[in-house]
């Protein structure tokens, strides 16, 4: 197997947004092969900790590999991001000085076929899962699942407007034999869209990444763990969040102003008598994107979107 292959996206913006300082406590939710993790733990040396967690075993090994020079300072737990409370307890962490997540796909689990998660690689199995040891495939949800909750997951994780038509497709193909390959779904998309929508680039993204998201429950208590992980922060510790599709970022901006509103009683009530108090300074009004230079050299980081709050109480 080829080595972990992936370009942390806005790296310095990332850290930087952190405000990483020597002695901190950080929580990186999605170590990846470990790009950020590494250069938390640079600058928080000598004495700076991390937690970090991921689904993915080749993403473990690639970032405890790499992050080795600074062992005795980090632990990764092979874990959802979103079981952080748990996560942190194991490690006997109460609050925390930063936390990050970054939500993308890395170069190596698209471009390692066996994965399942391109829509270019015709031959591969339809996979698209994380965590390999879950249940739960690409295959299995295709080859299972009823017509109309494949088209509300299209619809609804993909927003692709012809859900209805690559739903009812997919069952008629399925019922002459299984779904096997990316390739097979591919034709099956393509088949469902009109010509004249074929042309706006690779017509099988909007549902690959529909169908990802459904398999690895991406979206599911998201908002409720943006929520809780902020207020996992010491005052002044601050939350640096990647995503990469309108979906995420939306429901991060949400949890953001949830955090940052003072009051959430009903208008029409003369007084405040739910006791909420602002929790947050959002850092960055509007997200932060690449810069051109980075586009060119990481085409993944052309649909990132950056966002940052500071802890205030």
């Amino acid at each position: 197997m080829k080595d972990f292959a992936h370009i942390p996206v806005m790296l310095e913006e990332c850290i930087n947004g952190l405000n990483v300082k020597d002695g901190g406590v950080y929580f990186d939710g999605t170590v990846g092969g470990g790009g950020h993790s590494s250069e938390i733990l640079r600058r928080s040396s000598p004495t700076g900790r991390l937690v970090a967690t991921d689904l993915d075993d080749d993403a473990i090994a690639a970032a405890t590999k790499r992050l080795s020079d600074f062992n005795g300072r980090f632990k990764i737990y092979k874990s959802d991001y979103k079981n952080f409370e748990e996560v942190l307890a194991l490690d006997g962490v109460e609050s925390l000085d930063g936390a990050i997540l970054d939500f993308g796909v890395s170069s190596f689990q698209i471009d390692c076929e066996e994965r399942g998660f391109s829509y270019l690689k015709g031959e591969a199995p339809l996979d698209m899962r994380m965590n390999r040891s879950a249940t739960l495939t690409a295959e299995k949800l295709l080859n299972e699942y009823p017509q109309k909750q494949i088209a509300k997951i299209l619809r609804d994780y993909g927003e692709e407007k012809f859900a209805s038509q690559i739903a009812a497709n997919i069952v008629k193909a399925r019922n002459e034999k299984p779904l096997k390959t990316c390739g097979e779904l591919v034709k099956i998309i393509e088949d469902s869209i009109p010509a004249k929508f074929r042309q706006n680039g690779p017509c099988a993204r909007k549902s690959f990444q529909a169908i990802r998201i459904a398999v690895n429950g991406e979206l599911e208590g998201l908002y409720e763990c943006v929520l809780g992980l902020t207020r996992k922060l010491k005052k002044g510790g601050r939350i640096v969040i990647l995503t990469f599709h309108s979906l995420e970022d939306r429901i991060v901006k949400q949890a953001f102003r949830m955090l940052e509103c003072d009051c959430v009683c009903d208008k029409s009530l003369p007084v405040c008598v739910c006791g909420k108090q602002k929790e947050i300074e959002i850092i960055t009004k509007k997200p932060i994107t690449a810069s051109i230079k980075e586009m060119a050299v990481n085409s993944r980081s052309k649909c990132a979107k950056l966002r940052i709050a500071e802890k205030i109480i």
